[in-house]
Order: C-alpha cells, then sequence, then structure tokens
C-alpha cells in the first residue's frame, strides 16, 4: 500500500488509482459511520440495456469507450427508486468503498439542511462568522451562511488540479504529511464582493463542515450517521478522511459504496423524504438544487468559473427537467433527474483528470450527455 505523500504525489499527474480510490481509507485516517441497522436496498426493476452510442457536441461517441477511458469502476442506473442496471470494472464491486472526492460536499449541505430544521441555526441569512468567530478578519467575516453554501463567497481560491502551486495542490501536499483542515480559512483573504461571483472553493465547504460541528455540538461523523446514514437504510459501514486534529475533510473525503451514494440522489428526488419521513426539509431540498441569482444559473454569462450553474452544493444543469448532480473530481457522480425519476451513479478514476483545466480532460458535460442518452432510453 502506498504512503499518503506517495498518493498526494500521484494526483491528477496521470497516474492510475483503481487501486487507489478503493483503499482511501487504509491510507489515511479515518472515522467510520456504521452501516444502518435497518438497511433498505433498492429492489430490482426491469433490467435495462444501456445505450451503445451518446451525442456529445454534435458526434456520435461510444458508451463503452468513454467508460473505459475514465477507467469507470461503477454504474448504477435507479429508475422510480429500482435498479434498472448496475455494472461493475476494474476494482469496483457492490461492497468496494470508492473515494467520493466532492459528492462528499453534497452530503454535508445535506446535513447542515437537517442542522438547520432541528433549529440550530435561525437562517442561511445569518453571518457565518457569528457561529464561527476564528473566521473574523478573513474572507469569511461577514458572510452569509447562503453564499458560502453556494460558492459565492467571495474568497479567493484557485483549484486549478493541472497548476502545480494553485492552492489545492498546495493544499493536498500538506494534507499528506499531516496539518489542520480548520487552520487554512482563517487566512484567506477576500477577492470579490460575497454573493456576486460562483468560484468553486472547497475551503467553503470546510467552513459549512466546521459550521456543522459549530452549531450541533457533534463531530461530522457522529450527526452524519445519525441523521442521514441511519434513517437511509445504508447498507455499508462509510468512513470519512481526516486531518491530524480528527476534523472530517468535508468537501470530499468520504468513502462508501455505489449503492449507499444512490440514496443520497434517490432522497434528493423525492424531495427530502424517505419511507414515509422527512429527513431533509423539504424548503431545503428545493432551495439546494435551485440558480436564485444571476451568477448561479447554467450557461457562459461571465459570472462563474463553470458554464454548470450552482445551487446548495448540488450542480444544475441547463435545460427543462431540473436536473442536478454532485460531482468529484476523477469523475464521481450522483445524477438526479427528477422529471424521468432517475438517478445514476458513476464512480470512476479517469487518469486523464486535472492535466489540463478545461473539458478536454474534465469530461463533466460529456458525462451529462451519456446521462441524458441513458434517459433517454428508459
Amino acid at each position: 500500500m502506498i504512503t499518503r505523500a506517495e498518493f498526494a504525489g500521484s494526483m491528477f499527474s496521470g497516474t492510475r488509482q483503481i487501486d487507489t480510490f478503493n483503499n482511501m481509507h487504509r491510507i489515511f485516517p479515518i472515522s467510520t459511520m456504521t452501516a444502518s441497522p435497518n438497511p433498505r436496498p433498492f429492489p430490482t426493476g426491469t433490467p435495462l440495456t444501456l445505450p451503445s452510442t451518446y451525442l456529445h457536441e454534435g458526434a456520435e461517441r461510444s458508451v463503452e469507450a468513454f467508460l473505459a477511458d475514465t477507467d469507470t469502476v461503477a454504474l448504477l442506473v435507479i429508475e422510480n427508486g429500482r435498479t434498472r442496471s448496475e455494472t461493475y470494472w476494474l476494482t469496483g464491486g457492490p461492497a468496494v468503498h470508492w473515494m467520493s472526492m466532492s459528492v462528499a460536499k453534497s452530503f454535508t449541505s445535506a446535513a447542515l439542511g437537517i442542522a438547520w430544521g432541528e433549529g440550530h441555526f435561525g437562517s442561511v441569512e445569518e453571518v457565518v462568522s457569528d457561529h464561527l468567530p476564528q473566521l473574523r478578519g478573513s474572507a469569511y467575516d461577514g458572510v452569509s451562511i447562503k453564499d458560502v453554501l453556494q460558492m459565492s463567497s467571495g474568497a479567493r481560491w484557485n483549484e486549478d488540479y493541472s497548476d502545480p502551486e494553485s492552492d489545492m495542490n498546495r493544499f493536498i501536499a500538506v494534507y499528506a504529511h499531516g496539518g489542520s483542515f480548520d487552520s487554512i480559512p482563517p487566512g484567506m483573504v477576500r477577492q470579490r464582493p460575497p454573493g456576486t461571483y460562483n468560484l468553486y472553493n472547497s475551503m467553503d465547504t470546510h467552513v459549512l463542515g466546521m459550521l456543522l460541528k459549530k452549531v450541533t455540538g457533534l463531530p461530522m461523523r457522529d450527526y452524519v450517521e445519525a441523521k442521514l446514514w441511519h434513517p437511509l437504510g445504508m447498507e455499508d459501514d462509510a468512513h470519512w478522511l481526516l486531518d491530524s486534529e480528527g476534523m472530517e475533510m468535508a468537501f470530499g473525503g468520504l468513502t462508501a459504496t455505489a449503492r449507499d451514494f444512490a440514496k443520497l440522489g434517490e432522497l434528493f428526488r423525492l424531495k427530502g423524504r424517505w419511507n414515509g419521513a422527512q429527513i431533509v426539509p423539504e424548503a431545503w431540498v428545493e432551495a439546494s438544487v435551485k440558480a436564485d441569482a444571476p451568477h448561479l444559473v447554467p450557461g457562459d454569462h461571465g459570472l462563474s468559473d463553470t458554464a454548470f450553474g450552482y445551487g446548495y452544493q448540488w450542480w444544475l444543469m441547463d435545460g427543462d427537467e431540473g436536473e442536478f448532480s454532485a460531482i468529484g473530481v476523477y469523475n464521481q457522480f450522483i445524477y438526479v433527474n427528477p422529471t424521468r425519476n432517475l438517478v445514476i451513479v458513476k464512480l470512476s478514476a479517469s487518469p486523464n483528470y486535472g492535466q489540463t483545466n478545461d473539458e478536454r480532460s474534465y469530461r463533466e458535460f460529456e458525462t451529462v450527455s451519456l446521462f441524458r442518452a441513458i434517459a433517454r432510453g428508459l
């Protein structure tokens, strides 16, 4: 097994990760959420044959080639709460834990929504530095919780994976040798007025993790297990990667199985309701998947660093079917199309990811094109 430093050095280098993303809980310190005492597997639906091709940028492309090129290890298609297709390749499998990367951001947001519903804080308009006084004087001083949720904090941050000097790559290097995640946000500076520009910033999500821990008085592991993992009937244990102080990596450190990842998508398709109980407040779910300001709507409008739209730690797609997705680097997806009652999970280790700072290596819009082809075939 490789060391933490060796793994960090291999990130975004073109190195294949099919033998590491399934072993992150053996490489890094973790805290474990146990499987639900009442597991609820998805029932099996009518088997679905995946399309052989999909259309992207006006060209017909091979599904098989795309799945191979992106080192896909799992692809689940859930329609109306039933498994229509479940396939594993390479080192994937039904019981294999896979690194969520930024898919974890959507779990963090969901947990914060539960905390809001329980009255642990009053409104997303509250100022995050009022709850976390250590952030006074930083980029987050005076910023609303809502602006942090919507990746619009105004904090300066560079998450260019292809740039070895980017903030994210410097963070990865520090984490490889140990350190505190909480030590980073207090030193960040403001670049723009909050609430004006959608800049993808993983430290925004870490601030949400700090907030969740502060307002609930519990470690993320404990709160997410009690309020989300167990109520959803998760079938397997899951692990949070930890820093040197025992703080969870709220923005990307969850490892779990494909089936359990799918349950978050199904929960949000059902507007936060599960097995007769309202797990996440419906108002929070609706706000999470809605672009309520110009800088959050999908499109190339100059107010965001991506053509996707953004909600409360969920990506939003263009079109009229209300699609939204949790997305993590190396092509991790929980995609939801509520119009078609559809959830798709894709877990991957796309070896070229981050070689360029654009769609040529990210291939995230292309993945959505694939999902839309699957949806049309239902």
